[in-house]
């Protein structure tokens, strides 16, 4: 398909700078394929009466970590450059994989000392650049040690139409956080999971419904733009997941029982499609999964998707259109914009039945 078909005018006033508070206040959009009625306002706190018993909710417990640095390279001559890095992918104990800024300014084996606002250094060595625009960094420590600096001294890594706004600040530590964080390793919020709330989940369990987690760790890639002018010639950035035995064997037990999987946000999605066989069934999966489902594919094990609204043109929206089809997803989004609802990371939700 065309990408530029899932192109639409967002008016800036719509994307969401803070999230809604309280979370369950954020606005909800029903989307049915295949009812009515089609569309339907409602809020995140309904969610509990939109769910049935007997459902299996599935969340992404990844952690966002502060992934964005700032530091100075110098140069035997005494001249300083303004660096800034966004750790992408980790490479090994001591080494990192990140977008730099400006990375024409950096080169192989030079140093740079990033530093925290309150205080502390890390030094970082540049080991390789590629023609992908990626920077390799050496770090002077290792394991543990390197992930509590990054955490000292690191800034939240929020989404470029965010930090174009405003500036990150204390509130985005737990803002842009997930209540099911457990398993660091993400470079970008899986949004859908920042709605979700202790109270919430306890009405949610309340109702019948099981709780199930997998790990999705969020790449960089997630805000690239799609350059492509056709959908078959996109290259899907890859992302490392994991479905563990228990948790395909919990939902394959659903599923004969008749209960429906929810995916919370596209990564759950995206991981749970990876991790199915064509009949349906869900395997253990680890590894990295670059899976980019677009309109006409076929889905294999979630039934109903809780996401966020997304970029135009992007891999993201095209998701969305082939779960509840192209049609259905350009009412939804025109109904969303009309309607005064919130986009992007900290904004409001729809729920995807297909």
């Amino acid at each position: 398909m065309r990408v530029d078909a899932f192109d639409f005018d967002l008016p800036p006033e719509r994307i969401a700078l803070r999230p809604a508070e309280p979370r369950e206040s954020a606005r909800l959009l029903r989307v049915r394929a295949d009812a009515a009625p089609e569309l339907e306002d409602r809020t995140i706190a309904d969610l509990p009466d939109l769910f049935q018993p007997g459902d299996a909710l599935v969340v992404n417990d990844t952690k966002v970590i502060p992934a964005r640095l700032d530091g100075t390279r110098t140069r035997a001559g005494g001249s300083t450059v303004a660096i800034e890095a966004t750790l992408i992918r980790r490479l090994s104990g001591a080494a990192w994989a990140a977008f730099a800024k400006p990375a024409k300014r950096l080169a192989v084996g030079e140093t740079v000392v990033f530093a925290g606002a309150s205080g502390g250094t890390l030094e970082a060595r540049v080991l390789n650049k590629l023609e992908s625009g990626e920077v390799h960094f050496a770090f002077a420590l290792s394991g543990p040690e390197l992930d509590a600096a990054i955490d000292a001294i690191g800034h939240m890594p929020l989404p470029p139409y965010i930090a174009a706004k405003r500036p990150e600040d204390e509130r985005d530590r737990t803002d842009y956080q997930p209540v099911f964080a457990r398993v660091e390793g993400s470079v970008a919020a899986p949004t859908a999971s920042l709605h979700f709330t202790p109270d919430l989940l306890a009405k949610i369990a309340a109702r019948g419904v099981s709780r199930h987690t997998v790990t999705l760790h969020v790449g960089a890639g997630t805000f690239l733009p799609v350059k492509a002018e056709d959908t078959a010639d996109h290259q899907m950035h890859a992302e490392w997941g994991e479905v563990s035995p228990e948790t395909a064997a919990e939902l394959n037990a659903v599923k004969a029982r008749g209960g429906r999987i929810i995916t919370v946000g596209s990564t759950a999605t995206r991981l749970i499609e990876t991790a199915a066989t064509p009949e349906g069934s869900i395997r253990p999966y680890l590894g990295e999964t670059d899976i980019f489902i677009t309109p006409g594919y076929a889905f294999r094990a979630s039934d109903v998707m809780l996401t966020n609204f997304h970029l135009p043109r992007s891999t993201l929206v095209m998701l969305v259109a082939a779960f509840v089809g192209h049609e259905t997803q350009k009412r939804a989004y025109a109904h969303a914009i009309a309607s005064g609802y919130r986009f992007y990371s900290y904004g409001d939700a729809c729920l995807l039945e297909r």
